[in-house]
């Protein structure tokens, strides 16, 4: 357990906390807080064990990690259909890699709990009105209007409600059916039929099945292999509203070790990890496996005392960097990190976060992300680790089932002028299915080059 760490230790003066909401119903908070105290947890201790010996896996260089979903959930456009075809979405992903780049995929989802956002100023000044900053939907309403805006704890209770809901449903398509490899045909969305990478996942479809029929024609009981019918799937999310995250962390009855029971996999963002952190100092005391966002600012020096507070241990699984870079800045930024991690010989799970720092605003006025700049990163992000000898371990991604114009780009050719035909975004732009399977495509081709590298300095 972590030395002198208690599941409110990041509230003393020594630790800042940036980006936290400021309540005036200071007597409200705690009542939320107490009440989620008293529910059910989330997720339980062993399921983040299970993803944590995952994870081991991946930063080994023997697993891939696929973690996506929406940028920011809401209230508004909470639906079972969203939840189902962005599971359905990453799926196709994981298929698409496991089936073309021969290798595991763990599966994360940016789901059930991805709701807080963080923001530079408390206030937001529209004409001659100031009102607090939008802060997530577990804090106040994107609405700008005074009442919508207060910070209301209650919020919280509610997000609860709605990651419960999220994740019932999600566990009833894991391990109900949905992912059995039998139906793998049906996960094609109906408005994807237009896109050339449609048609290249019929036909793993097609040679997935066909494998199937010859297991059961040599005698082998398809119905009776888990591995088959059932998907392992997971959920994270940004801990950032620490109020919420203290509240959901419970001590495990079987070690006595705290985890914090809102997801399986939490991770700190670029403007909240530094030493001194309040974040830093509440996630250090928790056992989910943990990932931190690195940015061009973030120092090697600075990463690797990070490392020695969040894993002390050198845990294997438990960390997970998570670079953020931009088109054309990784191939610069990322190799001083990468070197001072393997020389100290941390095991952490390289992951890329192609999204975060590909931001552009368009002409028409909209803000996108170029799918082709998205690709540049991912692929330079892939020359790093080819470089540095080590693992390209993961994609950290913000996409959605929806047949949204959001991101620019990709084989389905949307332009700056087609982002207003279905911009529906809450937050931040999202890749949409087809360009998200574009993507599977290109990460499959990237791991079986590093297959071949490996095979070829083994032999």
């Amino acid at each position: 357990m972590a030395q002198n760490w208690t599941p409110d230790s990041w509230k003393a003066d020594r630790f800042i906390a940036k980006h936290l909401p400021r309540y005036e119903d200071a007597a409200g908070l705690v009542e939320a807080e107490q009440t989620l105290a008293g529910y059910p947890p989330l997720v339980f201790a062993g399921e983040a064990r299970d993803l944590k010996a995952s994870l081991a896996d991946v930063a080994e260089g023997n697993a891939f990690l696929l973690q996506g979903g929406d940028c920011a959930e809401s209230f508004a456009e909470f639906s079972p259909n969203t939840i189902r075809d962005t599971f359905r979405v990453i799926l196709q992903m994981a298929v698409v890699m496991t089936f073309a780049g021969k290798m595991p995929v763990v599966k994360v989802g940016r789901m059930a709990g991805q709701f807080a956002k963080p923001r530079s100023s408390d206030t937001e000044t529209r004409g001659d009105v100031t009102l607090p900053s939008y802060f997530g939907d577990n804090v106040n309403a994107i609405e700008f209007e005074a009442e919508g805006r207060r910070n209301d704890p209650q919020r919280m209770v509610r997000a609860y409600s709605q990651s419960a809901a999220t994740l019932n449903l999600l566990r009833a398509f894991a391990g109900g059916g949905y992912a059995n490899l039998r139906q793998v045909h049906q996960w094609t969305l109906d408005f994807m039929g237009r896109s050339e990478w449609a048609e290249q996942f019929r036909q793993i479809a097609d040679r997935i099945g066909e494998a199937l029929d010859f297991m059961e024609a040599c005698g082998i009981d398809i119905h009776d292999q888990p591995q088959l019918k059932t998907a392992n799937f997971y959920t994270s999310h940004e801990a950032l509203l620490l109020p919420y995250e203290q509240a959901m962390t419970r001590q495990d009855s079987l070690t006595g070790d705290w985890y914090d029971t809102s997801a399986h996999f939490l991770w700190i963002g670029d403007r909240t990890r530094f030493i001194d952190s309040a974040h830093v100092e509440f996630l250090r005391g928790v056992r989910n496996p943990i990932g931190v966002k690195c940015g061009p600012s973030l120092e090697p020096d600075a990463l690797l005392e990070m490392l020695d507070v969040l894993n002390p241990a050198r845990e294997a699984g438990r960390i997970t960097l998570i670079s953020r870079f931009g088109a054309g800045k990784v191939e610069d930024g990322l190799p001083p990190l990468v070197r001072a991690v393997s020389r100290e010989g941390h095991p952490v799970v390289w992951s890329c976060d192609p999204m975060h720092g590909n931001v552009v605003k368009s002409e028409s006025g909209f803000k996108t992300r170029p799918f082709d700049r998205i690709l540049s990163e991912v692929r330079g992000f892939f020359a790093v680790h080819r470089d540095e000898g080590t693992h390209a371990g993961g994609i950290h991604i913000e996409m959605t089932g929806q047949d949204v114009t959001e991101c620019t780009g990709g084989s389905v050719a949307i332009t700056d002028a087609g982002l207003a035909d279905r911009y529906h975004t809450h937050c931040d732009p999202r890749l949409n299915a087809a360009q998200s399977l574009e993507l599977a495509f290109l990460l499959a081709d990237m791991l079986n080059a590093e297959l071949s590298d490996s095979r070829k300095d083994a032999a």
